[in-house]
């Protein structure tokens, strides 16, 4: 990982995440100014499963890959985020444990925010805070909102137990009648 220095190329791209869209020129400066600039290569990790962290990331630019481990240990690909996405939203609110992996699948620059930095920001700027929380809100419960339809689809695909009595008796069924 690398700190870059905030030009106002970087400035811009902050705008352009979702979280900072509504904020008055002001606000987004102070924002920028409040924030780190990082860049990390192919394959650096970001964010790892299991640490302890109260960051939240937006990408300015490239493209990171979400997973979480199987039990076996192996990663299991979640999605890939890009330009304007944002992960760890959570840090804002609860003090946990990271539930997924985030690594740089290229060359990324992220814009990398703490909580503490963002209580001080929503001190000077309530309005903007207030802004920033309800879009930040917004984004989870789309989040949420898909892993609830990932599930249900999951689910749907899976057989009922009735199903499967169904199955295995026509499959006797068969094989007695063949027997004969």
């Amino acid at each position: 990982m690398k700190a870059l220095e905030k030009e106002q190329t970087w400035r811009e791209k902050v705008r352009n995440i979702m979280t900072f869209k509504y904020l008055s020129d002001e606000e987004l400066d102070k924002m920028v100014e409040t924030g780190s600039i990082l860049q990390y290569e192919r394959n650096e990790p970001i964010v790892r499963e299991g640490e302890l962290d109260h960051h939240f990331f937006g990408v300015l630019s490239g493209t990171v890959s979400v997973s979480v481990s199987e039990a076996g240990g192996k990663d299991v690909f979640i999605c890939a985020l890009g330009e304007g996405e944002v992960f760890g939203e959570a840090g804002f609110f609860l003090k946990i444990h990271r539930t997924a992996s985030v690594i740089a699948r290229d060359r990324a620059v992220v814009f990398r925010l703490e909580r503490t930095e963002l209580a001080s920001f929503i001190r000077t700027f309530p309005s903007a805070g207030n802004k920033i929380l309800l879009i930040t809100i917004y984004g989870l419960l789309k989040k949420l909102r898909a892993a609830n339809q990932e599930l249900a689809y999951e689910r749907k695909a899976d057989l009922e137990q009735s199903d499967i009595d169904d199955l295995v008796g026509d499959l006797l069924s068969e094989m007695e009648g063949a027997v004969r």
